[in-house]
């Protein structure tokens, strides 16, 4: 089966979506208001919808691996955020592994983001 893909554009949910639409745009995405409950969220070519919809259960088993290209850089960079001191959330420093490095960023609602680079 040839698929032809272009993107792909997973949607999370949000506890507050006031909230997570401003940890959002802090972390660099530039949103585009679809509707009053619904937007895109883009970098370059990549992108994603929050809504404002949650589901403890759902948005906790949420997880996202965006791969960057230097997670070093990257980790500095949301630590220079101080999204935990704004937002409450969890940032976890680098682990380095077989396959390559990560580290990991809760949103504001508990949905999990791992910043990851392969070998």
């Amino acid at each position: 089966m040839n698929h032809n893909a272009k993107s792909i554009r997973p949607f999370i949910g949000s506890k507050d979506f006031q909230i997570s639409r401003k940890f959002y745009q802090d972390l660099g995405f530039e949103e585009t208001v679809l509707a009053a409950n619904f937007s895109v969220f883009k970098t370059g070519e990549i992108a994603f919808y929050l809504q404002d919809y949650y589901d403890k259960n759902w948005i906790e088993n949420t997880m996202i691996f965006l791969e960057v290209d230097d997670v070093e850089r990257y980790y500095n960079e949301l630590s220079a955020l101080n999204l935990t001191e704004k937002y409450g959330v969890k940032l976890t420093p680098i682990r380095y592994e077989e396959w390559g490095s990560e580290c990991f960023l809760h949103d504001p609602s508990g949905v999990l983001w791992h910043f990851g680079k392969f070998k």
